[in-house]
């Protein structure tokens, strides 16, 4: 095989799945169910205890119970929000409501799930939100290039680049520059 021939291939980090949830035996059992479909689980008791790690590299969400003691799982929602923190949020809770799950799905939660649930119930809101999360990283990996993209241009260049026209969506399909 010749070297511009070559394929590079990247391995893409293992998705987390981050568990929030007071109740050791619910988080013992989520663990269990995420391992016996080859996720990779942290579990964690509170929000604090969640702060002091990292955002996992590699496609992540959040299981969260809505009841917590200290901050609840709504207020954790809004202060993620507030930091510009997208991680998809699952809520979870024994004790639910409508205007609660109104108020979670209007926050941006992909899921509410009231317990006991379904463990396919469960696999089915994890999968849409490392879907969620996959998209919302090559989306900023997009991004990313573009703005090296332009950065790297001349100030002359920038200057004709900001009068350039932007192709309408049914255009840029014509001319294969997107979906």
């Amino acid at each position: 095989m010749s070297p511009s021939s070559r394929v590079e291939v990247v391995s893409e980090p293992s998705p987390t799945v981050l568990v929030i949830d007071d109740d050791q035996e619910l988080r013992e059992t989520l663990g269990r169910l995420l391992r016996s479909v080859a996720l990779k689980a942290q579990l964690f008791s509170s929000v604090p205890e969640f702060l002091k790690t990292g955002r996992p590299s590699g496609a992540a969400c959040l299981v969260l119970d809505v009841r917590l003691p200290g901050k609840s799982g709504l207020d954790f929602q809004r202060e993620l929000a507030a930091t510009h923190i997208q991680l998809p949020i699952i809520f979870i809770t024994g004790h639910g409501d409508i205007p609660m799950s109104v108020q979670a799905m209007k926050g941006g939660a992909i899921e509410f799930l009231t317990k006991p649930f379904r463990d396919q119930d469960m696999i089915d809101a994890i999968e849409l939100g490392l879907a969620h999360d996959r998209m919302r990283s090559a989306h900023e990996r997009c991004l990313a290039a573009l703005k090296g993209r332009f950065e790297a241009l001349t100030p002359r260049e920038r200057e004709i680049m900001v009068h350039v026209p932007v192709p309408s969506r049914r255009r840029r399909r014509r001319v294969g520059l997107g979906r």
